[in-house]
């Protein structure tokens, strides 16, 4: 178990995280990220994440996660579209696949249930 523990999220150092060439729509968006705890079993990871802007595809896993800072549009496919920024808290449900477009560079606090 790991103590408890803050961070300050506009302020965390991120370690860049590239994304797959094949994931890229549009743009030249940036991934980087910080995993801040890790159940011991590996199926919950809680961590911070942020993308440049641009058009990405992704698969996602189930996922609760709040935008800190920046603007994206998430498409379900076929399935509704999310507006997110600042404050939002949004779900994902596992093998969902959306089109994330990045309109301001997103940095969002998660946690993933694998």
């Amino acid at each position: 178990m790991t103590n408890s523990f803050a961070v300050h999220i506009p302020d965390a150092d991120l370690e860049p995280d590239p994304l797959d060439p094949a994931q890229i729509v549009s743009g030249t968006p940036e991934v980087s990220g910080k995993v801040l705890w890790e159940s011991p079993d590996g199926r919950q990871i809680r961590g911070i994440w942020q993308i440049t802007p641009g058009v990405v595809t992704d698969t996602e896993a189930d996922e609760l996660f709040v935008v800190v800072s920046g603007r994206a549009t998430i498409a379900f496919e076929g399935g509704p579209v999310l507006e997110v920024g600042p404050g939002d808290l949004a779900v994902l449900r596992e093998g969902d696949r959306t089109t994330w477009t990045v309109h301001e560079t997103l940095r969002k606090a998660y946690c993933i249930n694998l």
